[in-house]
């Protein structure tokens, strides 16, 4: 128990670290002195800087996926009962802008460690994969836009999941990252988007 306490209290020291002071700042020794620990206690645990990297990186993603079922966010893309015009995609939008108010407020440090991390492992497509995945569910919003009748779900889908990484991004480190933000502000860009998915025909780089 001890050492699993103590593994759980590293990677989240591990995670305010580099929200705090940047990626280049996570070492065992800064993890160490931040934490209070014995010396070596870091590396102990985790031998490389890659084995805490993926510790981080798997914390985040195994949290991220529990808020998201907790909140019912995926209750919003999984109703099949609501699908085509009975789908209100003013109130899927109002629901999904809660959840990602929620994840800003109470777990912001984990969302800028998320995005330094991103950038950090882009030379790791598996985890890269993982910790781009994990805000929003790729199959989930595919199905949300299936149910709200666009003529190409998944397309669709990859275009909303880069507005909910902008609009995160915004809030967390961008021109409102020092203003105070609601849920309608979040809301109204996924309302539009949402309301125009029928009609929407996503476009990839080099379709032409």
């Amino acid at each position: 128990m001890m050492s699993t306490n103590r593994r759980a209290r590293i990677v989240a020291g591990a995670i305010e670290l580099i929200a705090t002071r940047g990626i280049r700042a996570l070492t065992h020794r800064a993890l160490d002195t931040q934490l209070a620990l014995p010396a070596g206690s870091t590396s102990y645990y985790f031998r490389t800087r890659q084995a805490l990297i993926e510790a981080v990186a798997d914390a985040i993603t195994t949290r991220s996926r529990t808020d998201f079922r907790a909140l019912g966010a995926e209750r919003i893309a999984r109703d099949g009962e609501r699908t085509g015009p009975a789908m209100d995609p003013r109130q899927a939008a109002h629901d999904i802008a809660t959840w990602l108010d929620q994840l800003l407020a109470q777990r912001r440090n984990e969302l800028i460690a998320r995005h330094a991390l991103i950038i950090e492992v882009l030379s790791d497509p598996e985890l890269h994969a993982r910790l781009a995945g994990s805000l929003f569910s790729l199959e989930r919003a595919t199905e949300l836009f299936a149910n709200l009748g666009a003529a190409e779900p998944r397309e669709s889908a990859h275009d909303f999941l880069a507005l909910l990484e902008g609009l995160v991004f915004d809030r967390f480190a961008g021109l409102r990252a020092h203003s105070a933000g609601t849920v309608d502000q979040l809301a109204r860009p996924l309302a539009d988007f949402l309301t125009s998915a029928r009609d929407y025909s996503a476009r990839q780089p080099n379709s032409e």
